[in-house]
């Protein structure tokens, strides 16, 4: 299968946006079809606040967390553990090849993994053959181009164009949300049901963290890095995308929304 390339890498600043993320604010989709005693797989699990919701969700059920950095596995570890949830087990996976039996798990949740993959299609038949008849494999992934905010800040439209050039450079689809339904049925899926949800960051602190974040990511996370090596921009180009994210983020109406498309698969 091919290697994904992760664009984001994992600098701090990138690992500081995946630790806001709860099970309340990025897989409410999935919520209704938890249930106590089922057995679930967090494919793309980062440092584990997702996971941890879940897994008290699904308690006493097994769940397993998978990422192909060692690293981040480590954090997802140290996180559930703090939250003294003996149902989880941590370990490094590739979503193509997942290393479990067919049927194993009732629930397969992927967030804002299949975006970055060069093959979602094989990975989402990866999820489907591990997961129970009658089972559920759901994901949610976010779509740049529909990305949008005020006030209007030119700088801001640079740093979308780039990201999604860096992006398709790795092989991945930046403007995934769109396509998971469609993608969805080229693996095999039959009963799909498609929906759509929203992050938007328009109060002070919200804006504050959510330009100080990608200030900071677009100049010293791994985006930054393949940007430059592939002649995509300059270390000025991307410092005056830094200063226009802190622009924006200084905007008393500053108002942001992120569109992610998600999908409830039926195995």
């Amino acid at each position: 299968m091919p290697e994904a390339v992760y664009t984001h890498g994992h600098h701090e600043s990138v690992v500081r946006s995946h630790a806001w993320r709860t099970a309340a604010n990025s897989a409410a989709y999935l919520l209704p079809h938890l249930r106590p005693g089922q057995a679930l797989l967090d494919v793309g699990c980062g440092p584990g606040t997702i996971t941890a919701d879940l897994a008290e969700l699904v308690a006493p059920g097994p769940v397993t967390a998978i990422d192909p950095a060692e690293s981040i596995v480590a954090q997802a570890r140290e996180a559930t553990g703090a939250r003294g949830l003996a149902n989880v087990t941590c370990q490094a996976a590739d979503v193509y090849d997942l290393p479990y039996p067919p049927g194993s798990f009732d629930v397969v949740h992927a967030h804002q993994v299949l975006q970055h993959l060069a093959d979602p299609v094989g990975a989402l038949a990866a999820m489907r053959r591990v997961c129970r008849p009658g089972g559920v494999v759901a994901a949610r992934d976010s779509d740049y181009a529909a990305f949008t905010w005020y006030p209007e800040v030119p700088a801001l439209d640079e740093w979308l164009a780039l990201y999604r050039r860096v992006a398709r450079a790795n092989g991945g689809e930046p403007d995934a949300g769109r396509r998971l339904l469609s993608w969805a049925r080229r693996a095999g899926f039959t009963d799909v049901v498609a929906s759509a949800s929203v992050w938007c960051f328009a109060d002070p602190a919200d804006r504050a963290w959510w330009s100080g974040m990608w200030a900071d990511r677009i100049l010293d996370s791994a985006i930054a890095g393949h940007a430059v090596s592939a002649g995509l921009a300059t270390r000025g180009d991307l410092e005056r995308m830094s200063d226009g994210w802190r622009a924006w983020g200084a905007a008393e109406d500053g108002w942001f929304a992120i569109p992610h498309g998600e999908i409830i698969c039926r195995a």
